[in-house]
């Protein structure tokens, strides 16, 4: 069953076309990968889906709701983490985490996140007083807060050092399997390869192919074929 299902999905910003037409749908309890370069479009893409941001024409469903029209709606069934927070700089770990959690009817524990990203030994410490992968970890956990039905990641592990980028895979793959459906953006190649059970790649605003990390990697074939590999060489094909 498809959980989002976007249609034709336009955007332009002056003379720059951000999104073009993409059309992509997820389905339930999958994570499903958005893979791009830099500037690819994947970030405009996911903020249509949240309701963040207007799209120029095309449609947008998640879990039945239009983004736009039903947001207070969709907000109570979607976390989502952002490229840049928006947390006041004197707000502490735990109390910004206790106060999101009052802000859902059935939340997730808050304390068992904090430590499950790390978290703990910092939550007397101010926001503007964490590093950038302490920020980009509790803002990991704001998303999960809520215990959503379709969480969505945009960049999950940037600024994370290798154990903690394994230890969050871990807990994306434990959030999944309680039920959660997950949207993953990232440009990792490991990432996408390790956590999607399917991606969209995208470049240039379009959607170049949708497929399995395996099913893409046998599209170009070799033995010591890589994800990246068929990134590369699907991309130049589709684009073409």
């Amino acid at each position: 069953m498809a959980v989002i299902e976007v249609r034709d999905l336009h955007k332009r910003y002056g003379d720059t076309v951000a999104v073009d037409d993409v059309s992509l749908t997820v389905e339930e309890g999958e994570i499903f990968g958005i893979l791009g370069p830099n500037g690819a479009g994947k970030t405009t893409t996911v903020e249509c889906i949240e309701g963040v941001r207007a799209a120029d024409r095309g449609s947008i469903s998640v879990l039945g709701l239009d983004p736009m029209r039903d947001r207070q709606e969709l907000t109570r069934v979607l976390g989502a983490q952002l490229q840049e927070g928006q947390i006041p700089e004197r707000l502490q770990v735990a109390e910004a985490l206790e106060l999101y959690s009052s802000f859902y009817p059935s939340p997730a524990d808050w304390r068992s996140l904090m430590a499950d990203l790390d978290l703990t030994s910092k939550a007397r410490t101010r926001y503007g007083k964490l590093s950038g992968g302490q920020k980009q970890r509790l803002s990991i956990a704001l998303a999960l807060i809520g215990n959503p039905k379709v969480a969505i990641l945009d960049e999950l592990t940037t600024g994370l050092d290798p154990q903690a980028r394994r230890d969050t895979w871990a807990l994306i793959k434990r959030v999944r399997e309680n039920g959660t459906t997950i949207v993953l953006v990232t440009h990792f190649m490991e990432e996408a390869e390790r956590l999607c059970d399917r991606l969209a790649l995208i470049d240039a605003g379009r959607v170049v192919t949708v497929d399995t990390p395996q099913g893409l990697i046998a599209r170009v074939g070799g033995e010591k074929t890589s994800l990246e590999d068929a990134f590369i060489q699907l991309t130049r094909k589709g684009l073409s």
